[in-house]
Parts: C-alpha cells; structure tokens; sequence
C-alpha cells in the first residue's frame, strides 16, 4: 500500500521547503539494466548499461520521489532498447511532476574488425555514452559520447631521434550533440582515421608491423588530434554541437597529455 493509498503513512518528500532554493538535478545514480543496441551491419548487441536518471527540482518542494525512477525503468520492457530512452524520459518528468529531467546510460559496445594485413577478425571494445535531456521549454536534446583507443606517436620524439619514436595509447573522447540519427560506428570511424593508428583486438606479426610503421609515418601531438577530429566534426552537418577531448598516456612520462576543443556550430549560423 503507498503513502497515497493510506493517509496514516506520511509523505515527507511532498511537503513544503522554506529555503528558496531549487535543485539542477536530484535522482538516482549507477543502477544497471539490459539493454538492446543496434549496430551498423543490421545486427543488435545485448548489454548492460549503467543509468543516472534525474529530475529538477522546484525550490518549495522538500524532496522528490526516489523509488518512482526505479519503478519506471523496471516498468518497461525488461531489456530496454536506445528507442525507448526518450519515452521514458518524458514519462519521469511527467510523473515526477518535473519541468527538466535526464536520463544518461553507459555501456560498452563492441565492433568486428580486420586486422590490416592477415585480416584476422576480433573484438574491439569501446565505451558509448547516451544522454537525454528535457529542458523548461519540452524541448528534448540527444548527447552521444564515444570514447576511442588509439595510438599516438610523439611528432618531437621522431623528429629529434636517430631512430625510433616514442608512442603511446590514446582515449580520444567526443561528445556530440546530433540533429538527426548518427551511428556509433560513424563517430568511432571518424576518430579512428585522424590517429597515427588504430588499435586491433588481435594482430598477426605481419599486422604489428604494419600499425607500428604506420604511426611512425603518421605523428600526432594532443594537439593534432583534437583539430584534425574537429576539421571532421565541423563538416559533419548532422552534429550541432561537440565537445573533443584527447588524452595520451605518455610512455616516457609518469603524467598524461590533454586537450580540448569544445563548439556549438549554431552559434555562427
């Protein structure tokens, strides 16, 4: 029986507050469920997701409804799918009593690749982010964030050495606000193209030779990355807007290598 159906059960999250402060967000963190995502080749992937979900919160209000968040994402389908995110977006605000709301789910996702030479297929790993949001208006925005492994080569260190060139692995992140349907593989593909090489799951020696003379004829510095992602991104009509964050894993340093370019393309329409 809930605190509605019976009177006697207090509800002290409905009740009044005297601070005049309202809340950005206040929800539930890290909660896992399944979840189904389709994939470029026609195919769908199984996995499991860690959701955030969140509500704002007017100033005279005390709390809000923790256990209702649960409830909604338990009331839908048992494997949830990336299709059923705005939905259940709009359903929380609506039963929350909410005028913005969140939901963000992280998981990782997997692609087929071929090595370069032998062509030896394995898995690839990468962490994708999805992220919705209803502001004030109803207006509802879709965020999606990839992050990609790659390998970097230190442009300096080949320049400067006999021989040899020290690299490194490499996370390059972006965060891109879309217009329309962008796949995942499309964002990964575009990263993976402006790196000195991309990373394989499995490589044959043939493949080793190839991605470790193929950085070594393409340096990057942090900063190379993050612009040559951003010539793509700019080009790319279907994202509003981008944040691109690159991050090395230095080999000869105990510390890492970071940059950033972040940019709303509507703001010079």
């Amino acid at each position: 029986m809930t605190s509605q159906q019976n009177p006697q059960i207090p509800d002290v999250q409905n009740s009044s507050d005297s601070r005049q402060l309202a809340i950005d967000k206040v929800g539930v963190k890290s909660i896992r469920h399944p979840v189904r995502v389709s994939d470029k080749c026609g195919g769908v992937q199984h996995t499991i997701a860690l959701f955030n979900m969140y509500v704002g919160l007017p100033h005279n209000f005390k709390g809000t409804h923790m256990s209702r968040f649960i409830e909604i994402i338990n009331s839908n389908e048992r494997e949830l799918s990336v299709e059923s995110v705005e939905p259940m977006l709009r359903e929380m605000v609506k039963r929350l009593e909410a005028e913005t709301g969140y939901i963000e789910l992280t998981f990782p996702y997997f692609i087929n690749k071929s090595a370069p030479v032998s062509g030896v297929r394995s898995l690839m790993d990468y962490e994708v982010t999805f992220a919705a949001q209803i502001r004030e208006r109803g207006t509802c925005e879709f965020t999606m964030k990839v992050v990609v492994p790659v390998t970097s080569l230190c442009p300096c260190s080949k320049k400067i050495s006999d021989y040899g060139a020290h690299n490194q692995r490499s996370h390059v992140t972006v965060t891109a606000q879309t217009n329309t349907f962008v796949w995942i593989e499309e964002l990964i593909e575009l990263v993976e193209s402006q790196a000195s090489c991309q990373l394989y799951g499995l490589l044959k020696r043939p493949d080793e030779k190839y991605v470790t003379e193929r950085a070594y004829d393409n340096p990057k510095f942090v900063e190379d990355m993050v612009r040559d992602v951003a010539g793509l991104l700019d080009a790319e009509p279907r994202i509003d807007r981008y944040t691109i964050e690159s991050e090395n894993f230095e080999s000869i340093h105990n510390h890492s290598a970071y940059a950033l370019i972040e940019r709303d393309k509507r703001s010079n329409d």
